[in-house]
């Protein structure tokens, strides 16, 4: 059963060339975070080696197996994972996918399947692959042995080398629009409407995240801080701003994820902003601050919200290029409007 919810055209696409054996020797995954790119991958690498009529049956062994982590053809690899030469993973911290990775996987894929019918290889965050990689993993996609799948996850995918992505089949998959996210969440997961309103536009439309969210309340609460910081920071001095940006440059260097959330986390404020200062409350993310937003606009020209915007957007260019951190982030600070603000 694919649990992939509101991509019904790229499941169309797969469950055809699954039936007519037509099957691409490597997919790119593409689409922002939580949109659901893994458990796309999951699926299908459980209807590859699924032995039901109408795969993934979810029930049997290999379907089981490979939800679980422990089939032996299928091996997932991200920056938090590496491969060991018994095919086993172990935790280590790490800023990119090294070639040493890529190495392993590519001895690994000239064996046939040992339990299965295909090998699959599932490399997330492969935009963060280092150019060694990348460029091993271009060779593997140029001779390609029989009975693999290589499924590459990507939400930055102008970050590949453009000869990785035309050598795979690309599937981008859309998040899904306000409306039929509310509605996931009020009849299957059981959420009140209120909550399904404000996780269904925190999401973006990537039922991932809601889900997280629903799961584990930290996340809000981590929201909520850094909503708050924010509030802080414009009526704060340079000394407050240049040790938050400290703060955040020793994040980066141990969890760039998070920082991409905190950033989101500011876009998502300072859009709003503009979108209150022009009198367009109805499309807000941040609805559960309506008030604070309208309070805060009202010290702001609009003049001044877009062009913080637009400094961060180019922040959150420069933050996956080999920017130093601090510089970066203390420039951001210099560039934050100051205004007294009225706490709600």
């Amino acid at each position: 059963m694919w649990q992939v919810i509101g991509q019904d055209r790229i499941l169309t696409l797969l469950k055809r060339s699954i039936k007519e054996g037509s099957i691409s020797h490597a997919y790119l995954l593409v689409g922002p975070r939580h949109v659901g790119k893994k458990t796309l991958a999951i699926n299908l690498a459980q209807a590859l080696n699924c032995d039901d009529i109408e795969p993934p049956c979810g029930q049997c062994h290999s379907c089981l197996a490979i939800a679980a982590g422990k089939h032996a053809d299928v091996v997932f690899l991200d920056i938090d994972t590496q491969l060991d030469l018994d095919n086993k993973t172990k935790q280590s911290p790490k800023t990119e996918i090294s070639i040493d990775d890529m190495r392993e996987l590519h001895h690994n894929a000239n064996f046939p399947p040992y339990e299965g019918k295909y090998k699959v290889f599932i490399v997330d965050n492969t935009e963060l692959l280092s150019s060694e990689a990348a460029n091993s993993v271009l060779k593997i996609l140029e001779e390609p042995p029989p009975k693999v799948v290589w499924l590459l996850l990507a939400s930055e995918e102008r970050h590949l080398l453009p000869t990785i992505t035309s050598r795979c089949q690309r599937l981008e998959l859309k998040p899904m629009p306000l409306e039929p996210m509310q509605q996931e969440l009020v009849v299957n997961h059981n959420l009140d409407t209120n909550k399904a309103a404000l996780l269904a536009r925190l999401s973006h439309g990537c039922l991932g995240w809601a889900l997280s969210a629903v799961r584990d309340e930290e996340l809000l609460k981590q929201r909520s801080s850094r909503i708050a910081k924010l509030s802080s920071l414009i009526s704060g001095d340079m000394e407050e701003r240049f040790a938050y940006a400290q703060g955040l440059a020793a994040q980066f260097s141990q969890d760039r994820r998070s920082i991409a959330e905190a950033t989101a986390t500011w876009f998502d404020w300072w859009r709003d902003l503009m979108l209150t200062k022009s009198n367009c409350k109805r499309y807000i993310t941040n609805i559960d601050y309506e008030m604070t937003l309208a309070e805060q606009a009202e010290t702001l020209t609009l003049s001044e919200i877009k062009d913080f915007l637009d400094k961060l957007r180019l922040i959150n260019e420069e933050i996956h290029r080999n920017v130093n951190p601090r510089l970066a982030f203390e420039w951001l600070m210099l560039n934050l409007p100051r205004r007294e603000v009225i706490n709600a």
